[in-house]
């Protein structure tokens, strides 16, 4: 019982996922319409970006980044590179790609600053950054390309609904760090990245270069939409299998599980007949508050995917996604991915993360949920 309740402090978001995904099979019996509802397309993107950027660090290519960082002199201007370099890049490269790229380099920057104590408060409020910096781009987050490809509107015109919340959210942001730093704005700071960047091995130029051309045409395969994705996932294994084979070993492999769970239970949810009848009675006109609610089960992408048919206002449907992942760690699986990165370099702190997480996005989701109901009722698609 002991080592039960060990693992299960260890990994409670898998062991959710895991039980949520036992308990929809009774609800609606396993099917191959279950294994074609999945969403194969994201869970081989995620590996292919848990693969490749585990080879980034193995080969110290995070060092110009780490070296860039090092010039910001005091903790806000530093949180504030890290925490905006996640928001922008999450329009183009996904929310979770954002994600993975720079929770490690904060990690590695704070130990070197001798600053571990910030790093919670800090990778929280990148989460915040990649949940409402995605949200401006048709394919920032997977439930954006989801519903932009199902709905009959321009990529203009989904930018131009969505930046009301992107730059109000890029306000808050700035707020947020200047008063958690509020007592140390001026006080100056020394990041030593020589004690968290390792010299390039030139012995290892093959593998470096295979990790920067294998990301490169992982982000061409997310941003170009492309459907021969499955051509990419293989071009990564064989590469790695041949230049680094060791490397599959590193790859955070209960991450991808916890979203094939997820995904088997929102598949299982939206096929039974009978919650399929009541959610059509009831979702719409209530799309915002729904997705909202629904996220905090399954998260925000299959509930986006559940409720889509019932859905009448997609803007509704929309903001509230993009808000549903700023309540609890299961409202988003980036959130997932964040708190996955942090545990597996804190083992111990699993519950810790939880709390903190939760007290700064209830913070930050109190002051726009509001908002954006009143965006979405009186800015309808």
């Amino acid at each position: 019982m002991k080592k039960i309740w060990e693992f299960i402090k260890k990994e409670p978001m898998l062991v959710v996922s895991v039980l949520a995904a036992l308990i929809s099979l009774f609800i609606t019996p396993p099917s191959l319409n279950t294994l074609k509802s999945i969403d194969w397309h994201t869970l081989g993107t995620l590996f292919m970006m848990l693969t490749v950027l585990e080879g980034f660090k193995q080969e110290n290519l995070f060092n110009p980044i780490l070296r860039i960082s090092s010039r910001f002199s005091t903790m806000a201007t530093l949180s504030l590179f890290l925490i905006f370099g996640v928001f922008f890049s999450s329009m183009f490269v996904t929310n979770d790609v954002s994600l993975i790229i720079f929770v490690p380099l904060t990690i590695l920057l704070f130990r070197g600053a001798g600053r571990e104590e910030c790093i919670l408060p800090v990778i929280t409020m990148e989460n915040i950054a990649a949940i409402r910096g995605s949200l401006l781009m048709p394919f920032g987050s997977p439930q954006n390309l989801f519903i932009f490809e199902q709905s009959d509107v321009s990529a203009l015109h989904f930018i131009l609904h969505m930046s009301p919340l992107c730059i109000v959210s890029a306000i808050l942001l700035i707020i947020f760090v200047l008063f958690y730093f509020r007592k140390e704005l001026k006080k100056h700071i020394h990041v030593d990245t020589d004690s968290v960047t390792k010299p390039w091995d030139k012995k290892r130029r093959v593998q470096r270069i295979s990790c920067l051309v294998l990301f490169v045409m992982i982000l061409f395969t997310i941003v170009s939409r492309t459907k021969y994705w499955p051509v990419a996932v293989a071009i990564v294994i064989v590469t790695v299998a041949v230049v680094n084979i060791k490397l599959f070993k590193a790859v955070d492999y209960v991450l991808l599980v916890t979203f094939l769970c997820f995904f088997i239970f929102s598949s299982s949810i939206a096929a039974n007949p009978s919650i399929g009848g009541f959610l059509e009675k009831w979702v719409a006109g209530r799309e915002y508050w729904w997705v909202i609610g629904l996220s905090q089960i399954i998260s925000n992408v299959p509930a986006s995917i559940v409720l889509f048919p019932f859905t009448e206002n997609t803007a509704g449907l929309i903001y509230g996604a993009d808000t549903a992942g700023l309540v609890s760690l299961i409202g988003s699986l980036a959130s997932v991915i964040n708190y996955r990165i942090y545990v597996r370099a804190y083992p111990e702190k699993g519950v810790k993360f939880i709390k903190t997480f939760t007290l700064i996005s209830l913070i930050f989701f109190a002051i726009v949920v509001i908002p954006g109901f009143f965006l979405s009722v009186y800015w309808k698609w």
